[in-house]
Order: C-alpha cells, then structure tokens, then sequence
C-alpha cells in the first residue's frame, strides 16, 4: 500500500508538473505571434520540432530498436496524435476565431467530464460524489481563472460553440489514449509517435508551402523552446505520471493547475488584470486538484494497459 501511494505521489507529482509547463505557452504563442506566426503555423512548429527533439531522446537513450512498436501500439499512438494533438489544434484555434478566447478557454475545461465519462466506459471506473464535486470546481475555477468573471455572450456562436466542445471532447482523449499505451511503450516512444502523426496531419492541413511565412532564425528558436519546454518536457512528464496514477478521470484534474500558471504569468508579466474573480477561480481550481486526489478509487475492471 505505501508503495502505491508513493508511486500514485510521484505520478501526480509528475502530471502536476506538466500541467505547470503548459502554463507557459502563452509566454511562447505571443512571442511567436510578435514574429509573424499564424495559429497554424505556430501549431506546426511545435509538434514538429517536438518530434524531432523525442526522436533523438529515443535514439540517444535507447537506440533506434526501441522505436519498432506492434501495430496496435503504432495504432493507439497514431490515434493520439491525430486526434489529441492535430484535430485538437484545429478545433480549439477555429473556436478561438468564432467565439473569442475566452469562450473557448471556458469550453475547452470541460475536458475533465469527458475524461470522466470516456474513463467510465472504457476502464469502468466509477463516479463518485467526490469527484463529480471535484470536477464541477475545476470547471469553475477554470471558468473564473479564464475570464475573470467576464463574459461576452454576444461573441457567441453556434459553430463556434460547437468547436469548443469538440476541443474539449479531443483534448480529454489524451489521458484515455495515454493509458492505453503506458504498459505497452515508454513515454518518449510514445511522445515521438504521437509528434509524428499530429506533424503529418498538420503539415497536410496547413500547407505551409503554399503560404508566405517568413521562417525566421528567431521564429525557428523560439518555435524550437516552444516545442522543447511546454510541449516536450511537459508531455513525456504527463505520459510518465500517468502510468502512476490508476484512475484517467483524476488526471485532467490535477493537470490543470496550467490555467493558474497561466493566469499568475499573465498578471506578471503581461499586465493582464487579475480581480477578485480571477483570483477566487485560482483557489477553486487549486482546491479541485486536492480534493480530486482525495477522491477513493472505485472499483473497475483489470486495466487494459498492464503489460503481461
């Protein structure tokens, strides 16, 4: 039991982290922005230099044997890719262009209900009234955090709405198709994989060939930090706590102390007003996470990740 806990402390610890360095994205997407980068563009930088960066960590540390996968492992990590990364990206940034940020921001925390339910019907785990609690004041706090208690219903749309939902929706497959490949690969196999699928799928989108962008050695660097700190760093953390942590429903949860990160730069270093609101949407979400790690495992089935 001790030796759970720990592991489960570590794994949160892990996610938590990772959750820290998503903070700092907006930190990169407007410098990146300042330099002339589109949201696309800016999307394409960073799964594709972050391939790179995993694809040599992979052959570094392990050798190029490690990157052979079964084909339902390749599957699993292609299907990450694609969806949680690449359809992601377009979903979210199509919200943002329709609705505004804000309402995005609001639309994309309820990724944590999706996990709960996509957790419930793959791995059976249960809900319970903790969660379920700890949930509504992520949900909340992320709210709050995001638009400081303002919010411009008449930037309201209905593709857009239904954008922001839908990122939601594929954002929280991330923590579903994470398990399960954790017990079939390590998290930088998975990382590479996953990098490499999400770069095919916008490279196709975008074309960036048939576009003026001005690939600067500034907008390369800082498209290179982008992809190395929050994105990098940040998800072989988050594939790695995941194995630790036996229910996927907690994970989002814990990981979204990012919109407090976030929040805390913006008021830091950007000038951007943080009432009384913003502030009490910190606490909410800071609360969630621990009442979330609080929350008692239910009983569920064997899960499919361990590895024979």
């Amino acid at each position: 039991m001790d030796a759970r806990k720990s592991a489960y402390a570590r794994g949160g610890l892990m996610v938590f982290l990772a959750g820290v360095l998503w903070g700092t994205v907006g930190v990169f997407v407007k410098e990146l922005e300042r330099l002339g980068s589109t949201p696309e563009l800016t999307g394409l930088l960073r799964v594709s230099f972050a391939f790179v960066i995993m694809a040599a960590a992979c052959l570094v540390k392990y050798g190029p044997g490690v990157l052979r996968l079964d084909r339902g492992t390749l599957l699993i990590c292609a299907l990450l890719g694609l969806i949680c990364h690449g359809v992601y990206n377009i979903f979210y940034s199509t919200a943002v262009t329709l609705s505004g940020m804000a309402v995005s921001a609001v639309l994309l925390d309820i990724a944590p209900v999706f996990t709960l339910f996509y957790s419930a019907l793959l791995f059976r785990e249960r809900f319970t009234a903790t969660k379920l609690l700890a949930i509504a004041l992520n949900i909340l706090g992320c709210a709050l955090t995001a638009t400081n208690g303002r919010l411009d219903l008449r930037t309201l749309s209905v593709a857009g709405v239904l954008c922001g939902v839908a990122s939601g929706a594929t954002y929280g497959m991330t923590a579903i198709f994470g398990r399960l490949a954790a017990g079939k690969t390590n998290s930088l196999v998975l990382s590479t994989y996953s990098y490499f699928f999400a770069a095919l799928f916008l490279t196709l989108w975008t074309r960036p060939w048939q576009g003026q962008a001005a690939f600067s050695p500034k907008l390369l660097l800082w498209g290179f930090l982008y992809a190395l700190i929050p994105t990098a760093i940040a998800y072989a953390l988050y594939y790695q706590g995941l194995r630790s942590i036996p229910e996927s429903s907690k994970v989002p949860v814990i990981s979204s102390v990012e919109s407090v990160m976030a929040a805390g730069i913006g008021a830091l270093f950007y000038q951007e007003r943080l009432g009384g609101f913003g502030v009490a949407g910190m606490v909410l979400v800071l609360a969630s996470i621990v009442l979330m790690n609080a929350a008692p495992a239910g009983k569920r089935r064997a899960d499919p990740t361990k590895s024979d």
